[in-house]
């Protein structure tokens, strides 16, 4: 049957164990175990029947890039889901983004951290954020510079009631997925010296790095989140 007259579920099933097949070689090539990978399937723009698809097929993790979409989607679906934030958020967004969100990747500036950190005593929760490192310096790109994260780290280490689980970037654009592995391997250095610099307490077990088009090469340099979206849809169209 030509894949434009499959059910969307078994189309989005397909595309699904292809990427899972993807993330166990890419593991395999490093000596790592597929377990360690979190699979975050991006929704932005998908159609609420692909993520009831997803959902159905077992996928517990969903990321949107816009807190506005995120709060209207996320009480249409079962409360077990883990919503991912990854695109930026404002300060005034941010009450209404803790409660729902199971982890904020994108924030980009130590202004954010405290306000987030504030609102985690005040509203008696412990949100787990990743902060947003700019590591290829573009312009077009939120996030921290590597060495101002670096030199702000005591501030960040001050935050108290917040969960500071690690650090995210985005690679370039590029065609060839080993371009981004440079940028990968930068986060994975600054993490390890932010490590070195930190309480024992403070292991930033995660990386966030790697989509559609790099996440293999972002495995193999240790990512253990992957933001894959386009990818999971491919065979579809979207009802506008």
């Amino acid at each position: 049957m030509p894949v434009g007259m499959l059910p969307t579920r078994e189309i989005i099933a397909a595309n699904l164990e292809r990427v899972l097949e993807r993330i166990a070689a890419a593991c395999a090539r490093c000596d790592r175990s597929a377990d360690d990978v979190r699979l975050v399937a991006v929704t932005k723009y998908a159609d609420l029947e692909w993520v009831h698809a997803l959902v159905a097929l077992n996928v517990r993790d969903l990321g949107e890039s816009r807190p506005q979409q995120l709060t209207e989607r996320a009480p249409q679906f079962e409360p077990d889901l883990r919503w991912h934030l990854i695109g930026h958020l404002q300060r005034n967004k941010a009450r209404k983004m803790l409660p729902i969100a199971h982890c904020i990747h994108s924030v980009d500036s130590l202004r954010l951290l405290s306000a987030i950190d504030r609102l985690g005593e005040e509203l008696g929760i412990r949100p787990r954020v990743l902060l947003e490192v700019n590591v290829s310096g573009e312009d077009v790109k939120d996030g921290f510079a590597e060495e101002s994260l670096a030199a702000a780290w005591n501030d960040v280490t001050d935050c108290k009631h917040v969960d500071v689980a690690g650090l995210m970037t985005m690679a370039p654009f590029g065609e060839n997925p080993e371009e981004a592995r440079p940028v990968f391997q930068r986060l994975r250095e600054l993490r390890d010296r932010l490590r070195d610099i930190s309480s024992p307490g403070l292991t930033l077990d995660e990386l966030s790095m790697g989509m559609s088009r790099d996440f293999e090469v972002a495995i193999e340099e240790g990512a253990t989140i992957i933001r894959v979206g386009r990818t999971l849809y491919e065979g579809l169209e979207r009802q506008e």
